[in-house]
């Protein structure tokens, strides 16, 4: 049944109804969930927590491993438990990838991908269970709109969606068939909705996409063009750049960053492998050095820089010699921290048919030992800033009457809770490391 027409049919708006979320994934997924969310309270539905009965339940998906796919399936199973009267929508990635596998699954009444996600308030009638999902899944290369969202999630930070899809063809990676090719909006576009995000007294935006390093393609604009309209945007305090693949992060947004009063010193570039061998093998459009040299240059002009980089460990063909090549050269770069990521298998990739696979308790033995050299690097970071000065964001998440917050350049830090902190961007002295990892701060 054609969307609009149902909605025409049946939808007449939330008021007395209950909706419920649950986001999978990375931090561009959460950023639209939010504006979903948003769309839904428009509509006159009140948004309740996940763990709370609710009319409608939404789960807002992600696909990169076989983990986030097995989530999803929990997810779907834990309402089923709870609630089996309620109304079930799967959304997002993994939607997009295998909804015909999703609609098997006995209690699912709405399965929309990529391009229908926005429109969910459109495929809702009464909220009465289907006896068969409905699915709303295109062609990939049929989506080409761009749908702004950002997130509100506990005011004190805002992930600011700025580019979706890639064009990249990595050997292991699903996206752009979850996502399609790479596009945006135009930056006058996003420096408003950037207003409006310090309108409501937000201070940080953190700056979210697939590959956000490629924006401007659908608009003729760049990155560094958005970064400089952006920090001209009163209100905003901080603004935080998300992953920037090494090949897209030119001296020229390094060197401006290192200048702004806005930008923070912060840095996650996806790596992947430190051995170059296997980098060809994933089709990746950079070699080790490039990456160091990226390092080497932010820590020249920004010493207090943090910088994460994302590795893969387990790509078919990795043998132990690669591995040792790729640990001695992360042992050996001047980064802060490392996401380690197991190797998944993951249908319709070029690395699903590559052979030499690495068994699982191989994969898990080289995660450990990368993780904890991870955990090393981050510490001695940590350590390195004791005794200074910083200014924190302070955020409403609290536990065991801690509150916490995070310095300009990304270091976590936990003091005593005093609500009226929250949302504040104050000066602080790093006193320690604390049991928990974090760092003890005193108020300046």
């Amino acid at each position: 049944m054609h969307p609009e027409k149902r909605y025409k049919m049946g939808y007449s708006g939330g008021k007395g109804k209950t909706v419920a979320f649950h986001t999978l994934g990375c931090k561009l997924n959460f950023s639209e969930t939010s504006t979903i969310s948003r769309n839904f309270k428009e509509k006159g539905f009140d948004v309740v927590g996940f763990n709370s009965e609710a009319d409608i339940y939404v789960i807002n998906t992600c696909s990169v491993t076989e983990q986030a796919d097995k989530k999803c399936r929990q997810a779907i199973k834990k309402i089923q438990n709870k609630n089996p009267d309620a109304f079930i929508a799967v959304v997002g990635c993994y939607a997009q990838l295998k909804s015909e596998e999703i609609a098997q699954n006995l209690g699912i009444d709405l399965v929309l991908g990529t391009k229908e996600k926005f429109n969910i308030l459109e495929h809702l009638n009464s909220l009465q269970k289907n006896k068969t999902p409905e699915v709303y899944s295109c062609k990939i290369e049929e989506v080409d709109q761009f749908d702004s969202s950002h997130s509100e999630a506990d005011r004190t930070r805002s992930f600011l969606k700025v580019q979706d899809g890639c064009d990249y063809s990595c050997t292991y990676c699903t996206i752009p068939l979850a996502r399609g090719k790479s596009r945006n909006k135009r930056i006058s576009e996003l420096v408003q909705q950037a207003q409006e995000i310090a309108e409501s007294g937000i201070k940080e935006i953190i700056l979210t996409g697939v590959n956000i390093g490629d924006f401007g393609k659908s608009t003729n604009e760049t990155f560094i063009d958005l970064i400089k309209s952006l920090e001209k945007v009163d209100g905003i305090e901080r603004i935080r750049i998300s992953s920037i693949e090494p090949n897209l992060l030119k001296d020229e947004i390094i060197e401006f960053v290192s200048k702004s009063k806005k930008i923070l010193h912060h840095f996650h570039i996806p790596l992947q492998s430190g051995c170059n061998k296997i980098l060809e093998k994933m089709q990746r459009r950079y070699k080790r050095e490039l990456l160091k040299l990226r390092v080497d240059q932010i820590k020249k002009l920004m010493p207090d820089a943090f910088v994460g980089v994302d590795v893969i460990v387990g790509f078919p063909g990795e043998t132990d010699t690669d591995f040792n090549d790729t640990y001695k050269f992360l042992a050996d770069l001047d980064a802060s921290f490392y996401h380690v990521f197991s190797y998944s298998e993951r249908p319709n990739t070029k690395s699903a048919s590559f052979d030499e696979k690495n068994p699982k308790n191989i994969i898990t033995k080289r995660s450990k030992k990368l993780r904890e050299l991870a955990i090393k690097k981050q510490s001695g970071f940590y350590r390195q800033n004791i005794g200074k000065e910083a200014e924190v964001l302070f955020e409403a998440y609290k536990k065991n009457d801690l509150m916490y917050g995070f310095t300009g350049n990304y270091i976590k830090v936990e003091i005593e809770h005093n609500k009226s902190l929250v949302g504040k961007i104050k000066k602080v002295k790093l006193e320690s490391v604390s049991e928990s990892g974090n760092v003890n701060v005193k108020m300046s």
